[in-house]
């Protein structure tokens, strides 16, 4: 697979991952309010190696395979400064991720490293439609969704770090995307 791009945001450096990544993953990502709404495949608690083994035995050698595509979302203004990451998957019902350390939520970095992973999916690989689940209780998370244009297509059984709760499949197919974009100055594809 081609390595990945970098992106830059008007506050945010988008970096592909590596795995000098995982010591701040290790880091920021433990903490209940960023994984409790995550996978149950997250093993809680976190292990003192979870973000080594995470990067080192799934997330690389996925994206060699080209199944995902892992960036460390970083402040632009301090591009040491992880905060938190952002990813693409090519499984059905399961196309994007992220998580945000909680210093840095409710600031709008999510919806912003979102815009750039969306047009990457879109414009870039060409992709007709865009999966994104999510916890039923992840107010947050569907906040993101709605203000994307996205659309609940279905509810299903879940499990999460938190336990079992109901998953949402949002959806947004390419020609919504386009239209989201047009009132603004971006040139339509």
């Amino acid at each position: 697979m081609d390595a990945l791009p970098t992106f830059t945001t008007a506050r945010l450096l988008l970096t592909p991952l590596q795995l000098a990544d995982a010591p701040a993953i290790q880091q920021l990502f433990p903490h209940w309010e960023v994984v409790r709404y995550l996978d149950s495949r997250v093993p809680w608690p976190y292990p003192a190696d979870g973000a080594l083994a995470f990067v080192r035995d799934h997330a690389l050698p996925a994206i060699e395979r080209g199944e995902e595509r892992h960036w460390m979302i970083r402040l632009a203004a301090e591009p040491q400064q992880c905060i938190g990451s952002i990813g693409l998957y090519e499984y059905p019902g399961n196309n994007r991720g992220f998580w945000l350390a909680p210093a840095w939520q409710g600031r709008g970095y999510i919806r912003e490293a979102c815009e750039v992973i969306n047009h990457h999916w879109f414009a870039t690989l060409g992709r007709p439609l865009l999966h994104v689940p999510k916890a039923e209780a992840n107010l947050a998370s569907k906040r993101v969704s709605e203000r994307e244009g996205m659309r609940l297509v279905r509810v299903e059984e879940g499990r999460f770090v938190a336990g079992p709760i109901f998953k949402e499949i949002w959806e947004l197919r390419r020609e919504q995307w386009l239209i989201g974009r047009l009132p603004s100055a971006a040139p339509p594809l």
